[in-house]
């Protein structure tokens, strides 16, 4: 008897032991490896959720930023009714025209000329542009800030679909035959309003400015548009993407009048300006080629850009700091420029 009770209270000190001393070591050691593969699980997806959305977000503006130019550009040349420019009274008449007059029915007040004489008026070339440079008469925004090495694309067009005629705003109207620019508010005479339409006159020059006002240091992608102000033309100054840093643009041009593009040639080519003797008046601008370069908006540890940006026909070099990039290109067929 004396030996069961014995064993019994041996069991029983066993049992109310607990762990030894290396058991709870053990213990200690595997937790701490468990929170340790956790945590650092935790820190690579955090990583990769900021790496996936700082790409997202620098796609998402290079998405924004070739949809806004490419609708633009689509409907260049496009006047309503009609795809012929010299068919349009109230157009500039500029070099090769008898009597020229960049705004021959007086349209425009200083405030819409701001940008050139001829800006918003030189219907005849529905798309050009400057070559690494910004060439326009009326200051970037902000003053000063136009970025280095950089084209400006000007775009010139009516919108796609008719509106009513508003005072003060310059409009077109148009049949199948002839058009003509006003902007008082009334159908132009000798126009049968069941023949033909009124379309607002659209003129739209991109450029980037190497800081955004939205994000100071950042920079962005503008649009100097024509428009409306206080019953009166006039010229507004628009931020469309933060994040853009460089915009290139060449044009595919038909020589032959064939209607395909024999050669591609950067913004103000001699084959495109009147003034140069290696001018072709039959040259048409059928297709445009748009680089962007975008920058992300903020800087993301870890990364270091060693890319050598060549857009177009700029070198831009290695950036060597810690923005992420992305350089996209497009070609975009202008479609009212077809005979």
């Amino acid at each position: 008897m004396t030996s069961r009770n014995n064993s019994l209270h041996a069991s029983r000190a066993r049992h109310s032991a607990g762990v030894t001393l290396v058991e709870l070591m053990v213990a200690l050691a595997i937790g701490s490896f468990l929170i340790i593969g956790a945590v650092q699980i935790a820190a690579q997806s955090r990583h990769a959720f900021r790496v996936n959305e700082s790409i997202a977000k620098v796609q998402e503006i290079a998405q924004f930023a070739i949809d806004t130019i490419e609708a633009d550009l689509r409907m260049a040349s496009n006047w309503g009714n009609t795809s012929r420019a010299d068919a349009i009274e109230g157009r500039a008449l500029l070099v090769g025209t008898a009597g020229e007059d960049p705004d021959p029915m007086d349209l425009l007040p200083a405030a819409a000329e701001t940008c050139g004489a001829a800006w918003a008026l030189h219907l005849t070339r529905p798309v050009e542009g400057s070559d690494n440079s910004y060439a326009l008469p009326c200051a970037a925004t902000p003053a000063g800030a136009e970025q280095a090495n950089s084209d400006v694309l000007t775009i010139r067009r009516a919108t796609l679909d008719p509106v009513a005629p508003v005072n003060g705003r310059v409009q077109i109207q148009t049949s199948r035959v002839q058009g003509q620019l006003f902007r008082d508010g009334n159908v132009p005479a000798g126009f049968d309003t069941a023949n033909s339409t009124t379309h607002d006159l659209l003129v739209n020059s991109y450029y980037v400015a190497d800081s955004s006002e939205l994000i100071p240091g950042v920079p962005t992608l503008r649009r100097k548009t024509l428009t409306v102000d206080s019953g009166a033309p006039a010229i507004q100054d628009l931020e469309v993407a933060p994040g853009v840093e460089n915009i290139q643009v060449q044009f595919g041009i038909d020589v032959d009048q064939d209607n395909d593009v024999d050669r591609y040639v950067n913004p103000g080519a001699a084959i495109l300006d009147p003034a140069h003797a290696d001018f072709v008046a039959a040259a048409r601008i059928m297709t445009a080629r748009i680089w962007l370069v975008i920058r992300s908006i903020d800087r993301e540890n870890g990364i270091v850009d060693t890319r050598d940006y060549e857009p177009g026909n700029v070198d831009l070099g290695v950036p060597g700091d810690d923005f992420r990039r992305l350089q996209v290109s497009k070609t975009i067929l202008l479609r009212n420029t077809r005979t």
